[in-house]
């Protein structure tokens, strides 16, 4: 038997069957559409195409917060199963959940000081955090424990690189994700606009393509650069929403980089996608320890704040 159980949210991106195991627990965050409120659940009610052509279609759905009840609820019969348990968290430089379950669960173990409970901050989203979560499972399936598995997903995170393609910056500008000022730059000049996660968990944009045919050579090229040469296997996981051809071609790139790569394909989820909107494209895989692509300078800073 597994030594923990997990708690993850519907923002990792992976196909629900992946996540559907046992003593594993998914909170799904909610969202609203042109015709209501939903649930992210994975596509099991509503098909990814659904979701992305009603955006093509002029609907703009809004994100919100986890709520606090929902976190109360989890947590709760986390404690009273009595298995240690850890929760991994939507980036807290994209949500203000992981600071909300942070507050859940300090006030439960204050009640219940002997429950192993723990919440991670992931400072990924999207498919990187989806990386992180297959990658916990498996770990959790070995043998770690829950003190192990805070330790472990608290330095994977920072080997863990990804790099995506949107179609148009306007949906996170909408959000409220980038300034308004780079989204009208990246329209005024007709590109496709590249960006990873940083350190800090928030957005970073990394480049332009002119054209998708290009933005499809220029993720495989990072790929390429920034690929781990530790391990026999190579993985990726690709993500795509609803441009399931652009994630075929960017996988044929890809084994021409290496013809043994392993894939997981994975849709957008719609909490993701209404920030990204219809055609984003994305490639995970584990990466050198981007900690020490910071200038001398940040990382003394680092050093400082204990970091």
């Amino acid at each position: 038997m597994p030594a923990c159980n997990l708690i993850i949210d519907s923002c990792c991106d992976l196909p629900f069957d992946v996540v559907d195991r046992e003593g594993i627990e998914l909170i799904e965050f909610p969202y609203i559409a042109g015709d209501g409120e939903y649930s992210d659940d994975m596509y099991r009610s509503r098909s990814a195409h659904d979701f992305f052509d009603s955006m093509r279609n002029g609907d703009e759905p809004s994100t919100a917060q986890v709520p606090i009840t929902v976190y109360q609820d989890v947590f709760t019969r986390a404690i009273e199963s009595g298995v240690p348990t850890v929760c991994l968290s939507f980036s807290s430089g994209l949500s203000g959940s992981y600071n909300t379950a942070m507050i859940i669960r300090d006030q439960l173990v204050a009640e219940h000081p002997e429950a192993e409970l723990y919440v991670v901050d992931t400072l990924l989203a999207s498919i990187a955090e989806g990386f992180l979560v297959y990658e916990a499972i498996r770990q959790r399936d070995r043998g770690l424990t829950a003190k192990e598995m805070v330790d472990w997903a608290e330095e994977a995170r920072y080997y863990i690189d990804a790099e995506f393609m949107v179609d148009d910056l306007e949906a996170l500008r909408r959000g409220g994700r980038i300034p308004a000022s780079v989204a009208l730059a990246g329209s005024k000049l007709d590109v496709k606009p590249l960006l990873n996660i940083a350190l800090d968990g928030k957005l970073s944009l990394t480049g332009v393509a002119r054209g998708r045919k290009k933005g499809i050579k220029q993720l495989a090229e990072y790929y390429a650069k920034h690929v781990s040469d530790e391990g026999a296997a190579r993985f990726a996981v690709i993500g795509n929403a609803d441009c399931p051809k652009d994630a075929d071609r960017l996988k044929e790139a890809l084994s021409k980089i290496d013809e043994n790569i392993l894939f997981l394909e994975s849709s957008i989820g719609p909490v993701i996608g209404s920030h990204v909107g219809p055609g984003m494209l994305a490639v995970v895989f584990w990466g050198k320890d981007r900690r020490e692509e910071l200038s001398v300078a940040d990382r003394i800073a680092r050093k400082v704040k204990g970091n």
